[in-house]
């Protein structure tokens, strides 16, 4: 070993044990924050990293008497078999357009909301309108689809009984594909507009009150200053948020999907997710091993799609990537 090679070890051994006291200094100083975390990241360990090992069930034919690691092994049949049927196509295109239709959407309903309520400036009128907005996010998606079945019912929905005393002809909503698409935009921004909207009125809050009385002796009007200070320093939170969701993107919303169809085959086309199919595979045809290679198929594809992008952001805003 050189001279130089020694002192290059010597100053990365000194790094080493300066870190190690600064951890712990760290650690004792905010001892009481680290505590606060202490259940999300118990729970986090427990339901997200002890069921890894279950992953083997992709690569097995899962048999009860045998277990998780005494069932036969027999690679990427399981795969194949999802491949072959030719559904994995149809389900990762509907999740994918389905997410990308629920961002967009979200986006620009989220960020309209929360600018309108910043512009407000009746406090009392300011709140309710916010908790009018969040309510529907403490809603079940169970309560959703009752509300649904009354509404578009065919037999007893409201519509259709006011269709029925006007001696109109009945619309079966429920079994009509063409109109469903519409109904999951609708109730996805409709129950989580309230909650999107506080996280972006947050930031919208935390911007320096004095730009804008700067650019108000200016002459700027609500509109450009909506326009010209707002928006763009809202960025970095929308280009945040747009990665984690987009890290879901191959993740759909099985409850909503799930109660509001329920298992209605006429509607499949449309309706059905890989998270869904997923389900379906394991209740009604008890095959875990194909269940669970979609299961991977969709976490892979979500983790490859985030990193993708974040590579992407990183390399046009820098500031604004995840890692």
């Amino acid at each position: 070993m050189t001279k130089m090679e020694r002192k290059a070890a010597k100053n990365t051994d000194a790094t080493i044990k300066k870190q190690a006291p600064r951890f712990w200094r760290e650690f004792k100083k905010n001892r009481y924050l680290f505590l606060l975390i202490l259940p999300a990241v118990i729970y986090v360990f427990i339901f997200s990293y002890l069921p890894l090992p279950g992953i083997v069930i992709a690569f097995k034919n899962y048999n009860y008497n045998k277990g998780i690691f005494g069932s036969d092994w027999v690679g990427f049949k399981n795969f194949g078999y999802l491949f072959q049927t030719g559904a994995i196509y149809r389900i990762t295109l509907n999740t994918v357009v389905y997410n990308l239709l629920f961002i967009l959407f979200d986006l620009v309903f989220q960020v309209g909301v929360a600018v309108i309520l910043s512009e407000i400036i009746g406090k009392k009128f300011k709140k309710v309108t916010q908790t009018m907005l969040l309510m529907p996010y403490f809603i079940s998606w169970v309560v959703a689809g009752a509300i649904v079945y009354n509404v578009l019912g065919t037999d007893y929905g409201l519509i259709n009984s006011i269709l029925e005393s006007k001696g109109l002809e009945k619309i079966n909503f429920m079994n009509d594909p063409s109109i469903w698409p519409g109904l999951f935009i609708f109730f996805h921004v409709w129950k989580g507009l309230g909650y999107g909207s506080v996280v972006y009125l947050a930031a919208v809050t935390g911007i320096d009150q004095e730009i804008y009385e700067a650019a108000q002796i200016d002459g700027a009007g609500i509109w450009q200053r909506i326009f010209r200070i707002t928006i763009p320093l809202l960025n970095p939170t929308i280009v945040v948020l747009l990665l984690l969701n987009l890290g879901k993107i191959i993740k759909g919303d099985f409850a909503m999907f799930y109660n509001l169809t329920g298992n209605n085959a006429l509607l499949y086309n449309v309706s059905d997710i890989i998270d869904t199919f997923v389900y379906r595979s394991m209740i009604q045809t008890q095959n875990f091993g194909m269940s669970a290679a979609a299961g991977l198929y969709q976490s892979v594809m979500g983790f490859v799609i985030i990193m993708i992008f974040n590579t992407i952001i990183r390399k046009l805003q820098p500031d604004y990537s995840l890692f």
